[in-house]
């Protein structure tokens, strides 16, 4: 039961989370200069019972990495937040989060291609998935959430490219010719 009730809340939010990325949500909403940083707020809080119910779900572990392999499962979790950032950082961060768009017209985001995303197209969903994987210690429940983290991840990631060609046409297709998609050196 514990499987279906996580599963079940993560393609709910999921489900929730992309609608709500849509254009159609957009121009169903209106408010243009909120709803980026309402977007971003709603899905933090909105993801917060799942979390929660990874804490009070009956769990039994699978497995613990023990020393010295847990330090450099613990560094590569260091490194992936680390990369992370930076892919951040390498996008308009402020129009990112939503913050830009209190202070200044919306316009049309740019494409990034520089820096990490020369490697990924989608730098932030790989090293967020190499964070969660590299965790020295694994319980049936976090098991289950990290796929269902991931399939979210591979399914969010296909509608994103669509939006992303709707968007920048031929310039998105022709970085997605010439960049991985999750994995650097395997295209698809």
């Amino acid at each position: 039961m514990n499987i279906f009730l996580i599963l079940l809340s993560l393609a709910i939010w999921g489900i929730v989370h992309s609608f709500l990325a849509s254009h159609l949500a957009k121009d169903l909403f209106g408010f243009r200069r909120l709803y980026r940083l309402l977007y971003n707020v709603f899905s933090v809080i909105s993801f917060a019972p799942i979390l929660y119910l990874l804490i009070i779900l009956e769990d039994s572990p699978l497995y613990q990495v023990s020393a010295p392999w847990s330090f450099l499962m613990y560094g590569g979790q260091a490194l992936s937040a680390l990369l992370l950032l930076i892919a951040v950082l390498q996008t308009d961060t402020l129009s990112f989060v939503g913050l830009r768009q209190l202070f200044e017209e919306e316009k049309n985001g740019q494409l990034v291609t520089r820096g990490l995303y020369t490697l990924v197209r989608h730098p932030l969903y790989l090293f967020s998935l190499t964070f969660l994987w590299l965790s020295p210690s694994m319980s049936v429940n976090s098991l289950v959430f990290n796929i269902g983290v991931t399939l979210y991840f591979v399914i969010g990631a296909y509608y994103e490219e669509r939006k992303l060609l709707r968007d920048f046409g031929e310039a998105y297709a022709e970085y997605k010719r010439h960049t991985p998609f999750l994995i650097p050196g395997l295209k698809f």
